[in-house]
């Protein structure tokens, strides 16, 4: 689940990067629009990735030990 939503963090990080510095949505562009029902239904997974991806500054993470 971590490994997903990070990688739905990244593509909104890329798709707001392409947006802020050459006015163009990617997704938009690939899904019919920002109105499209699939452009929504991506906007939404990136958005509660997003959200779950706060979580993860509050997680205690113990170091992995090597042999």
């Amino acid at each position: 689940m971590e490994k997903f939503a990070l990688a739905m963090v990244i593509i909104g990080g890329i798709n707001w990067g392409l947006i802020g510095f050459f006015q163009y949505d990617l997704v938009a562009a690939l899904f019919g629009g920002q109105s499209g029902l699939i452009s929504r239904i991506i906007y939404a997974i990136v958005g509660i990735s997003a959200l779950y991806a706060i979580s993860l500054f509050f997680r205690d993470r113990q170091p992995e030990r090597t042999a």
